[in-house]
Protein backbone atom coordinates (compact mmCIF):
# COMPACT_ATOMS: atom_id res chain seq x y z
CA UNK A 1 0.00 0.00 0.00
CA UNK A 2 1.23 3.49 -0.82
CA UNK A 3 2.14 6.01 1.86
CA UNK A 4 0.74 9.53 1.55
CA UNK A 5 3.02 12.24 2.93
CA UNK A 6 2.10 15.79 3.99
CA UNK A 7 4.66 18.50 3.22
CA UNK A 8 4.03 21.86 4.86
CA UNK A 9 5.64 25.31 4.85
CA UNK A 10 6.74 24.92 1.23
CA UNK A 11 8.17 27.92 -0.61
CA UNK A 12 5.45 29.39 -2.85
CA UNK A 13 7.71 28.95 -5.88
CA UNK A 14 7.83 25.13 -5.63
CA UNK A 15 5.73 23.18 -8.16
CA UNK A 16 4.70 19.55 -8.50
CA UNK A 17 7.83 18.55 -10.41
CA UNK A 18 10.24 20.09 -7.90
CA UNK A 19 8.37 18.42 -5.04
CA UNK A 20 8.57 15.03 -6.78
CA UNK A 21 12.26 15.58 -7.46
CA UNK A 22 12.94 16.34 -3.78
CA UNK A 23 11.38 13.03 -2.69
CA UNK A 24 12.69 10.92 -5.57
CA UNK A 25 16.10 10.85 -3.87
CA UNK A 26 14.49 8.51 -1.30
CA UNK A 27 12.51 6.22 -3.59
CA UNK A 28 9.89 5.98 -6.30
CA UNK A 29 7.37 8.83 -6.19
CA UNK A 30 3.93 7.77 -7.45
CA UNK A 31 2.47 11.29 -7.26
CA UNK A 32 3.42 14.74 -5.97
CA UNK A 33 1.06 17.68 -5.86
CA UNK A 34 1.27 21.18 -4.45
CA UNK A 35 -2.11 22.48 -3.31
CA UNK A 36 -3.12 25.60 -5.23
CA UNK A 37 -5.66 28.29 -4.34
CA UNK A 38 -8.55 27.88 -6.75
CA UNK A 39 -9.21 31.63 -7.02
CA UNK A 40 -5.69 33.05 -7.37
CA UNK A 41 -3.89 30.01 -8.79
CA UNK A 42 -1.06 30.55 -6.27
CA UNK A 43 0.44 27.83 -4.10
CA UNK A 44 -1.02 27.49 -0.62
CA UNK A 45 2.40 26.48 0.72
CA UNK A 46 1.73 22.79 1.28
CA UNK A 47 1.38 19.63 -0.72
CA UNK A 48 1.24 15.85 -0.72
CA UNK A 49 3.56 13.14 -1.98
CA UNK A 50 2.62 9.50 -2.49
CA UNK A 51 5.35 6.86 -2.38
CA UNK A 52 4.78 3.16 -3.08
CA UNK A 53 7.50 1.88 -0.73
CA UNK A 54 6.59 2.39 2.94
CA UNK A 55 10.20 2.11 4.11
CA UNK A 56 11.35 4.73 1.59
CA UNK A 57 8.49 7.02 2.66
CA UNK A 58 9.42 6.65 6.33
CA UNK A 59 13.04 7.41 5.51
CA UNK A 60 12.05 10.50 3.51
CA UNK A 61 9.84 11.75 6.36
CA UNK A 62 12.55 11.25 8.98
CA UNK A 63 15.26 12.82 6.84
CA UNK A 64 13.40 15.78 5.32
CA UNK A 65 11.30 16.95 8.28
CA UNK A 66 12.78 20.17 9.65
CA UNK A 67 15.17 20.76 6.76
CA UNK A 68 15.52 24.07 4.93
CA UNK A 69 14.19 24.49 1.41
CA UNK A 70 14.68 27.95 -0.12
CA UNK A 71 15.07 29.50 3.36
CA UNK A 72 11.92 27.86 4.71
CA UNK A 73 11.89 25.02 7.23
CA UNK A 74 9.59 22.37 5.79
CA UNK A 75 7.37 20.10 7.87
CA UNK A 76 7.09 16.53 6.63
CA UNK A 77 4.82 13.89 8.17
CA UNK A 78 2.52 11.05 7.25
CA UNK A 79 -0.73 12.54 5.93
CA UNK A 80 -3.82 12.19 8.08
CA UNK A 81 -7.16 11.12 6.61
CA UNK A 82 -9.24 14.03 5.39
CA UNK A 83 -11.86 15.17 7.91
CA UNK A 84 -15.50 14.83 6.98
CA UNK A 85 -17.15 18.09 5.99
CA UNK A 86 -20.76 18.76 6.74
CA UNK A 87 -22.87 19.69 3.75
CA UNK A 88 -25.51 21.42 5.83
CA UNK A 89 -26.56 25.02 5.31
CA UNK A 90 -24.32 27.76 6.59
CA UNK A 91 -25.81 29.89 9.27
CA UNK A 92 -25.11 33.58 9.53
CA UNK A 93 -24.77 35.26 12.88
CA UNK A 94 -26.98 38.18 13.73
CA UNK A 95 -25.09 40.87 15.55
Amino acid sequence: MATRIYVGNLPYTIGNEQLAQLFSAYGDVAEASVVMDRDSGQSKGFGFVEMNDDAAASNAIATLNGTALDNRTIRVSQAQPRAERSNGPRRSRDY
